[in-house]
């Protein structure tokens, strides 16, 4: 329940529970990697263009995660390329009475005027590449949103650091662009990365389909 409302059930699950249980479980904060595509697997067409990819029913699920959510997490490609305020707002446009840390992750200077370093939110850039040194930092911010870009992904899941996966996918085919994930460390078959389902559900016209880590997967 926030501010008198119910949420849909996509976004009460997993919740604040699971994030405390898996931060006293492991040490460090439960990652859920959160991304838009297209049929084909991209987020943005060949001239870098993405929005909008996914429908308004989708964003709106992303904003209401974001206002529960301790932190959002993105690279220096991302604030470079798009200019994201990283904020949760209300279905009104105004900001949510909670508002994640926004983390930058990456050695490029940022623009001074960028959006995520205004005063809407807590800021917090991370000079680094390192995974791990990433979640040290973010001991105290038990459940963190990855959003991007490709490379950033690519190294949460070669570092096997991300918990959940909410793939909205559009039904849009481009044919070309940017893909959802880029070095993630796999070189053959039988080091894909696997995850099972754990949910499918139908958002407007987009299908989220949420995905955890598949502890019993076998290579060959």
């Amino acid at each position: 329940v926030q501010r008198g409302r119910v949420l849909p059930r996509h976004v009460r699950a997993p919740g604040p529970l699971r994030a405390w249980l898996h931060r006293t479980r492991t040490g460090r904060p439960h990652v859920t990697w959160k991304y838009a595509a297209t049929l084909d697997g991209r987020i943005a067409a060949t001239d870098g263009t993405s929005r909008w990819i996914s429908g308004p029913e989708s964003r709106a699920i992303v904003h209401a995660d974001r206002a529960r959510l301790d932190a959002i997490v993105v690279g220096t490609g991302t604030v470079l390329a798009d200019d994201p305020w990283l904020t949760a707002r209300l279905p009104d446009g105004s900001l949510a009475p909670h508002q994640p840390l926004r983390v930058v992750v990456g050695t490029r200077d940022l623009p001074t005027r960028a959006r995520v370093l205004d005063d809407a939110a807590p800021t917090l850039v991370l000079r680094t590449h390192d995974v791990d040194e990433v979640l040290d930092a973010l001991t105290a911010h038990p459940d963190v949103l990855l959003e991007g870009g490709p490379r950033l992904a690519g190294a949460f899941l070669a570092a096997r650091r991300i918990d959940r996966i909410q793939a909205y996918i559009a039904p849009v085919l481009l044919g070309d662009g940017l893909s959802a994930v880029r070095d993630a460390g796999v070189h053959t078959i039988a080091e894909a990365i696997r995850f099972r389902r754990e949910r499918v559900e139908t958002v407007g016209a987009d299908v989220l389909i949420t995905l955890v880590p598949d502890r019993e997967q076998r290579s060959g």
